[in-house]
């Protein structure tokens, strides 16, 4: 008899400190805020959707240039917004100055909050959290702030939505790292039911779409191979002949979710929004 063992090669676990290293610096190149202001309304809407209350503590985690935290101070909600890069807070901090509002503006990392237990009456983070390489730590994090009957809310790209699918396309051409978890997963109702649940009072999730509206598909690609880091450290990494078919790829994607029928680009793009009341 002849026994024959079926060896399967192991995965090694990704390098996250690496690997959020790398990102941190695709973040910090470009101009992610002249994308990121587009995006003021899905900070109202959560805004909205948590029913924040004037004097509530907020956080806002991975806050970008500070959508949702504009929408909350707008509130007379008491903000404190949070990111590792420093050159987005400053954006921020313009942004707050020139609304008139008070916000206390503080770089930390999404995984390693550098505040106690139960500090806020209210967290969220806004296509920001999502990115962490560290998905469950950063779950935990946001957790750990919120005290009990808190509210954290978030919004995430969905997988087959058109952003969730705009990283598929740039991974056909860039493959992630052996391991690392999609950051779309973060836009799923069984991964937020899963990394919340336990600790959730009640769990409410919405469906929701953010439109990209652009003169033209070029448009679109012109100003996030420029300004969006993700987009920029891609083409950088690629040759003339891989930077050609990426761009290819991009444009035949935007053609299929494109609904202007007049030559400019109307892309809606699913999220999911969800608020978690903490137990």
């Amino acid at each position: 008899m002849t026994t024959v063992i079926e060896c399967h090669p192991t995965i090694a676990a990704p390098d996250l400190a690496a690997i959020k290293r790398k990102q941190q610096a695709a973040w910090s190149s470009g101009d992610y805020a002249v994308i990121g202001v587009t995006l003021q309304i899905v900070g109202e809407r959560l805004a909205e959707a948590m029913d924040l209350r004037a004097g509530q503590s907020v956080l806002d985690v991975a806050a970008g240039n500070g959508n949702f935290t504009l929408a909350a101070a707008r509130r007379w909600c008491d903000v404190t917004s949070t990111d590792y890069v420093e050159a987005l807070l400053d954006r921020g901090r313009l942004r707050a100055e020139a609304d008139g509002v008070q916000v206390t503006f503080r770089k930390a990392d999404a995984e390693a909050l550098p505040f106690a237990d139960r500090s806020f009456d209210a967290v969220a983070s806004i296509f920001g959290a999502m990115f962490s390489p560290d998905q469950s730590r950063a779950a935990s994090e946001l957790l750990r702030v919120c005290r009990p009957g808190g509210r954290i809310g978030l919004v995430n790209w969905t997988p087959d939505g058109f952003i969730g699918q705009m990283f598929k396309t740039i991974g056909k051409h860039l493959p992630p790292p052996p391991g690392l978890k999609s950051p779309a997963l973060w836009g799923t109702s069984a991964w937020i039911e899963q990394a919340f649940g336990a600790e959730a009072s009640s769990l409410v999730l919405h469906s929701r779409h953010f439109v990209f509206r652009y003169r033209s598909a070029q448009h679109f690609l012109d100003i996030f191979r420029t300004y969006y880091g993700p987009m920029l450290k891609a083409f950088e990494a690629l040759d003339a002949a891989g930077g050609k078919a990426l761009a290819q790829d991009l444009a035949d994607l935007i053609a299929r979710f494109n609904t202007s029928g007049d030559g400019t680009m109307v892309v809606p793009s699913e999220y999911l929004e969800a608020v978690v009341t903490k137990r």
